[in-house]
């Protein structure tokens, strides 16, 4: 059961303060459990390319990390970047103050700019839940749909709260059954992945990977 949890995962490293040898160690972290993919911020895409090359395990990039109010343009050179670089997936932060301003058009263009700009590689927004009323969730989910985009995810794990089964069945029921949705953010025991997964999320984004596939209670934030 543990093992076949592993490809769900997105061993994760976001933090900051985030040193290359950690780096190196989620990458091996996620050959050795055969995780979906290995998620950083950009500027350690190159490594974990070289860390990943030849295996089945994605590199995965996130761009406008973790405040999403950048400019479109930065965003969309960021992804264009990432994607030449090789990177498989790329997780956006869309612009959460323009979405609460009711500006749709802008958080449409925005996602829509970094879908093109990425290419091939597959796109996720991230909605940051917790900052969100329910109808705002239920118009960004919209609004990455009618952009362009792959997934929808829940949360950067930055901006407080997380991943909650009500939140992935609401995104699930609004994206249907072809868009991907990612729970990310307070993953922290192997059931709460589980319960998750059953509420349809089909990716966990979380540091805490091995401890989850191994069945035990994690103290990780992300």
């Amino acid at each position: 059961m543990q093992s076949d949890l592993s490809r769900y995962i997105d061993h994760t490293l976001l933090k900051p303060e985030a040193l290359a040898s950690q780096i190196l160690t989620t990458c091996k972290e996620a050959l050795d459990h055969q995780f979906f993919g290995v998620c950083v911020n950009s500027s350690y895409l190159p490594s974990v390319m070289e860390h990943l090359k030849g295996t089945k395990v994605a590199a995965v990039a996130v761009i406008g990390f973790p405040l999403g109010a950048m400019a479109t343009k930065a965003k969309a050179f960021e992804a264009e970047w990432c994607a030449k670089q090789g990177a498989h997936e790329i997780d956006m932060v869309l612009a959460i103050g323009k979405l609460k301003d009711k500006d749709f058009d802008y958080v449409r263009e925005d996602i829509s700019a970094v879908v093109k700009a990425a290419g091939k590689s597959l796109v996720k927004v991230i909605l940051e839940t917790s900052l969100l009323t329910e109808d705002e969730k239920k118009t960004a989910c919209h609004l990455s749909v009618e952009a362009g985009a792959h997934f929808v995810k829940t949360s950067t794990g930055f901006g407080g709260g997380g991943a909650t089964v009500a939140d992935i069945q609401m995104m699930r029921s609004i994206v249907g059954p072809d868009l991907g949705v990612k729970a990310s953010g307070g993953i922290k025991t192997t059931q709460q992945a589980w319960d998750l997964i059953r509420a349809g999320a089909n990716r966990l984004g979380t540091s805490s990977g091995v401890s989850l596939i191994q069945g035990n209670a994690s103290q990780g934030g992300y």
